[in-house]
């Protein structure tokens, strides 16, 4: 049965408004934020910059230190009604920016004992900035505003340093959607796939899981001109990653869903005479099915072994699973489209593909309703098949998205809370 038409919230035009009146200081955040990035964990002065917005606005709690340092604020409606919340992410990427801006970032700092670069290559400052901006914007209409409003600012989507945990998850454990609990929660991520003025959206699994491996091959150090004496792990390993090339090709149904399986990192040896004890391999799997995604997991883990002791070397996979599917609620999407194309247009709404990428605003949907959506970000006249994509040095975001992040943002909210939280049983 199809979800009842959302009308439009009373409050619309004023937040249209008031969403382009602070336009300029939203950007003024984001490039202060983007000039000074932090990694998780470590998002110190941007969240202090986050928390001192939230109480000069008056808004009724404002909790800090929140999985390390995020924060969770509530604004109190002076109306009655349901609880609905809003997401960002702060955290930066060890990435070295060549963005050629004013305010590009020059930082650098040390990351799992290397030393990096930072930058805000994935467009979290632009988050934290526009959310914001959309607390500004409701909390000047909390006369009107009908329910309570949850404002979750969060560290290391990105996913914390090694021996560390944060996140959403961290963020739920520690309480940030109980009291008041939400009914439904929001989300948005910049993208370099749309162009400035789209939003796109997808119902039910819209971003991929996202799983980390470690595969390492030990094998018996000898000289390179004497491999007989030793067992290589190199040409172990390179087995290795030729059979990984079939699980997903020869393995895995692809009708039901996409998956992929990568190996983006492989090291071993010092001295190219000289073959070395092990070789250690690291790499991803991404998946839209939990089913797929634990068969996968063990048809890497058998592959690998299997392969290894072929060549009697010895082998351990170590597989970590970090974020699941994001999967958007079919009914709270379908209640909000109307919502989404009144704050575009209709020829602005895209239904957009599912996307490898993951998010972890994912353990947030396993708890209360989500709708996660995408706010593209290319200039008009450059194409966003050939722009420098999110995680690029070279990552570049029109600023002019901002209005309609917040105004998105800011509609949903309150078109969900006046409308009596219409989600059926």
């Amino acid at each position: 049965m199809a979800e009842p038409a959302i009308a439009a919230s009373s409050l619309a035009a004023r937040i249209d408004e008031a969403a382009q009146a602070i336009e300029a200081r939203v950007i003024a955040w984001r490039r202060d934020f983007h000039a000074n990035p932090e990694l998780g964990n470590r998002e110190f002065r941007t969240s202090g910059i986050v928390a001192e917005h939230l109480r000069r606005l008056g808004l009724d709690e404002v909790r800090t230190g929140v999985a390390h340092t995020g924060i969770v604020g509530l604004l109190k409606g002076a109306l009655p009604g349901p609880v609905v919340a809003l997401r960002a992410d702060m955290d930066a990427l060890p990435v070295a920016e060549e963005v050629d801006v004013p305010f590009a970032s020059k930082a650098r700092t040390t990351w799992n004992a290397e030393n990096v670069g930072v930058m805000h290559a994935c467009g979290h400052d632009s988050h934290t900035a526009i959310l914001m901006g959309v607390a500004e914007v409701l909390a000047g209409l909390r006369a009107q505003l009908r329910g309570s409003v949850k404002f979750i600012f969060q560290p290391a989507e990105e996913l914390p340093p090694e021996g560390e945990e944060g996140g959403a998850k961290l963020m739920i454990e520690e309480g940030a959607l109980e009291n008041p609990v939400p009914q439904a929660i929001f989300g948005l991520h910049v993208t370099s796939r749309l162009p400035l003025g789209v939003i796109g959206y997808r119902s039910g699994p819209t971003m991929a899981s996202a799983d980390s491996f470690k595969i390492t091959v030990q094998g018996r150090q000898t000289h390179g001109a004497m491999p007989w004496f030793g067992v290589d792990p190199i040409v172990t390993a390179a087995q290795v990653v030729l059979g990984m090339q079939t699980v997903v090709s020869r393995q895995v149904d692809l009708t039901r869903e996409p998956a992929v399986v990568t190996i983006g990192m492989i090291k071993g040896g010092v001295r190219e005479n000289i073959i070395p004890d092990s070789v250690e391999m690291r790499g991803t799997i991404r998946s839209f099915d939990e089913t797929m995604r634990d068969d996968i997991h063990e048809r890497v883990t058998t592959l690998a072994e299997a392969i290894s002791r072929g060549s009697r070397a010895g082998c351990t996979v170590c597989i970590r699973k970090n974020y699941p599917v994001t999967v958007n609620d079919p009914k709270l999407t379908e209640a909000m489209v109307p919502t989404l194309s009144r704050v575009t247009g209709a020829d602005r709404l895209m239904l957009v593909p599912k996307v490898m990428g993951s998010e972890d605003f994912s353990f947030f949907q396993r708890v209360v309703p989500g709708l996660f959506i995408f706010l593209g970000v290319v200039p008009p006249g450059d194409d966003p098949t050939k722009v420098a994509p999110n995680h690029s040095p070279r990552f570049y975001i029109d600023e002019r998205c901002f209005v309609l992040g917040m105004r998105a943002l800011a509609h949903l909210s309150c078109d969900f809370l006046e409308s009596g939280a219409p989600l059926s049983a």
